[in-house]
């Protein structure tokens, strides 16, 4: 079991930087594939960004990619997502996602542990 927890949402200015941090609680953090999604209002949840547990082989969508660097720090249980260049069309609430099942499970949305979310919100 693992619980999730988000920070390090708020109003930002586009074009400007933030950082999203999720810690979770439970065992073995090292052993899963984490990730970050996100859903703006009216739209569906999206993938954002995925990193693996071994050798921390990272996936991105498209729209993030050169802009968003996903992390994880295993010793303190937490995986960020350094958001650069931010733009409006970004502004959404972003959700951290874990599965043992590996990257892909988590890219396609199928991740087994989800956190509640985090808005973050890019003013023009």
């Amino acid at each position: 079991q693992v619980h999730l927890v988000e920070s390090g949402g708020g109003l930002v200015q586009a074009g400007a930087s933030r950082t999203l941090s999720c810690t979770a609680s439970g065992r073995a953090f090292s052993s899963y594939a984490l990730g970050w999604f996100r859903q703006a209002p009216g739209k569906e949840r999206e993938f954002v960004a995925a990193i693996s547990w071994t050798n921390s082989l990272t996936y991105y969508a498209d729209s993030v990619k050169g802009r968003f660097t996903i992390t994880r720090d295993d010793a303190k249980s937490t995986v960020n997502l350094q958001m650069n260049s931010l733009k409006p069309e970004d502004t959404a609430v972003y959700y951290c996602a874990a599965d043992r099942a590996g990257p892909p499970t988590v890219v396609r949305g199928s991740a087994s542990y989800w956190g509640q979310g985090t808005q973050v919100t890019v003013s023009s």
